[in-house]
């Protein structure tokens, strides 16, 4: 995963089936990627959207709905539609899809930063409701079969199918659906407890299909259906029995109700699912043309260049390639030139992830924004691009690029509203009211180390107290200015190292800390690092899960807060954001977020492309054209037997 790492463990999950409220719940997927997105509101048969979002609203005929969307009309507005729009509705069934995941792995449980989970680990599970890869700010019955709430959303009954199962044929109820909720607000993730665990005031089982949660009066009404309906759901009888917990490690994988379950694994090396030909929802329309692949198969490898000799020798079929070198110039082998090997670029209209070396603000250096500043400078991203990445990459502005979120130029007027009463406060400067939005700095792509650039470092280094010394270091009260940048993919070195160079004609003393992946993950766990390598995953309907990333309460876990970011102003911002009513009002108080956000420089943005660049064995089809926020290979694309049978005859498989 040498330069994209932020999308590796969680692109596997295909087509967004939770809303963004349950990617809070995984706080080891760096979720992430924009596929499962937030999604709260109000798509009913009787209520505007308006109405639903406005808690003082009179209260009206209970609404009763097979979906919700907060600020918009569902793309799938009635209940018995066929299949999703974007599936091949005939997808043949069977056959194996195999892929690669690097480092490894002692655990099978994703709701707990210990250990070093699996990025599979939520593959078999369900929720009650679920989104898709073509809406991803509506959610629509899943295990149910309609909700039921007010206008003001106070309360919402999920009525369930009562034809459910898990894996191991038990029913799934009602019960299990309480068991899980109660089982993550006691033992999820600190953040996500920190996050969501008030918005809920009661859930209460009305029989066996049939359950009831009650909202709390200052809850976000944008978050609230959202929240209920995308728990995964775990078998409280199974959960019991192993006396299991969701804040250790586990090295069994939870019992759920998914189309797939756990069928082979080695610890560390191998996970093999396979799909369960008793499942339950296999005939609802929203999973007609899915879940094709009769097996997946995932090889863990220790580095990206083991991994991609392996898939040039057939030993797994489909690769996401984030490596622009190999992209560039690796593509050569001779499944590629007997045409065993299809390359090709795919769209993807996600967000991009916002990719970034991440400074560590509990260190005491980097405390100091004029240094943090001065650091950024020193990476030259165009030089990287043309010289490294074959000009494949762009730069990452700000958290939500290449969106109406992302703030542009100076603050809006609606922007200036929300700002205004923090600058009274003296919680931001005055300058946030008239200055550009802030934007990396360019470098000259010719040179490795740009001259302009290192004189404004070393002038902003001089200002903070870091002066050179006789041997070229820079001490502040007697200290060196230490830059460790922690990474674990060999395959960065020819990034870092350049980076580390940079630094050291700064008279900072870089270097690069290489360590393993499970070095890493602890260290970062233990927020033990200057440096490193990290992807904000932002949503196009961004709202509480903001107070995980950025929120002073969730510094103390650093599972996705890894900067420790502590400010009021941040924190008043999120509010705003939860609080907003009207898409133009999330959207402004977003702008406003994004530029406090980026006037911190608590990052140096890294890079994005906006397409998927893939490889695969020439042996399956997929939907032309795919939807827009989803590549989906282990979900709607499917297995080609002729193709398959033709590519063994000729040898392509060893």
């Amino acid at each position: 995963m040498p330069e994209a790492r932020t999308l590796a463990l969680t692109r596997n999950l295909a087509a967004p089936r939770l809303a963004c409220s349950l990617l809070a719940l995984a706080g080891a997927l760096w979720a992430w990627e924009a596929r499962a997105q937030e999604a709260g509101g109000e798509a009913a048969t009787e209520a505007t959207p308006a109405a639903a979002s406005d808690a003082a609203a009179p209260e009206a005929e209970t609404i009763v709905s097979h979906g919700y969307n907060f600020f918009g009309d569902l793309k799938y507005p009635d209940p018995d539609f066929a299949h999703l729009d974007y599936v091949n509705p005939d997808a043949p069934k069977g056959g194996e899809i195999a892929e690669w995941a690097e480092g490894t792995f002692d655990s099978f449980n994703l709701y707990t930063i210990k250990g070093n989970a699996t990025g599979w680990g939520t593959f078999p599970f369900e929720t009650l409701m679920t989104s898709t890869a073509d809406d991803i700010t509506s959610i629509y019955c899943f295990i149910c079969t309609t909700i039921e709430y007010p206008p003001s959303v106070d309360w919402v009954i999920f009525n369930m199918r009562d034809d459910v199962t898990f894996s191991d044929g038990a029913p799934l109820t009602a019960n299990d659906v309480k068991f899980s909720h109660e089982l993550f607000m006691e033992q999820g993730l600190e953040s996500f407890r920190m996050a969501f665990g008030s918005q809920i005031s009661g859930v209460e089982v009305l029989d066996d299909y049939r359950i009831r949660f009650t909202f709390a009066p200052d809850a976000p009404v944008r978050d609230r259906i959202g929240l209920a309906g995308g728990i995964p759901i775990l078998s409280q009888a199974d959960f019991e029995r192993r006396g299991d917990r969701l804040d250790e490690p586990s090295d069994e994988i939870f019992l759920g109700s998914g189309p797939y379950v756990l069928d082979d694994f080695e610890i560390g090396r191998r996970l093999v699912f396979a799909r369960d030909t008793d499942y339950w929802g296999a005939d609802l329309p929203i999973n007609i043309g899915r879940n094709n692949f009769d097996r997946i198969r995932v090889e863990y490898f220790a580095d990206s260049t083991a991994a991609f000799e392996a898939f040039k020798a057939g030993e797994y079929t489909f690769r996401i390639e984030n490596s622009s070198i190999d992209w560039a110039t690796g593509y050569d082998f001779p499944a590629l030139e007997k045409g065993w090997v299809v390359k090709t670029e795919l769209p993807n209209g996600n967000l991009p992830s916002a990719q970034s070396f991440t400074f560590n603000l509990r260190r005491p250096a980097f405390q100091d924004p004029l240094v943090r500043e001065a650091l950024g400078l020193m990476f030259n991203f165009e030089w990287s691009n043309e010289t490294l990445f074959y000009g494949l990459y762009t730069r990452t502005i700000g958290f939500w690029n290449n969106s109406e979120l992302m703030a542009t130029g100076t603050p809006s007027e609606g922007e200036v509203a929300i700002l205004q009463p923090l600058v009274d406060e003296g919680l931001l400067p005055a300058s946030i009211l008239t200055d550009e939005a802030v934007m990396p700095p360019t470098s000259n792509p010719e040179r490795q180390a740009d001259r302009a650039n290192i004189r404004r470092a070393s002038e902003l280094l001089d200002q903070a107290g870091w002066i050179v010394g006789d041997d070229g270091l820079r001490r502040k009260d007697g200290q060196t200015l230490d830059v460790d940048i922690l990474e674990s993919s060999p395959a960065f070195d020819r990034i870092i190292n350049p980076y580390v160079e940079n630094l050291q004609r700064l008279g900072v003393n870089a270097r690069l800390d290489r360590v393993d992946p499970a070095q890493e993950t602890q260290r970062r766990d233990q927020s033990d690092f200057d440096l490193t390598t990290w992807g904000f995953g932002m949503s196009l309907e961004p709202s509480t899960e903001l107070k995980q990333w950025f929120g002073s309460e969730s510094a103390a876990e650093s599972n996705r807060n890894l900067m420790g970011l502590q400010d009021p102003a941040v924190d008043r911002l999120i509010q705003v954001v939860i609080a907003a009513k009207t898409r133009e009002e999330m959207v402004t108080a977003t702008n406003a977020l994004d530029r406090v956000l980026r006037s911190y420089r608590f990052w140096v943005p890294q890079w994005y492309k906006d397409v998927y660049t893939v490889a695969f064995y020439d042996q399956f089809g997929h939907p032309d054209p795919l939807p827009p926020y989803a590549l989906g290979e282990t979900d709607f694309w499917w297995y080609d037997a002729d193709k398959a049978e033709a590519l063994r005859a000729a040898g392509a498989f060893q």
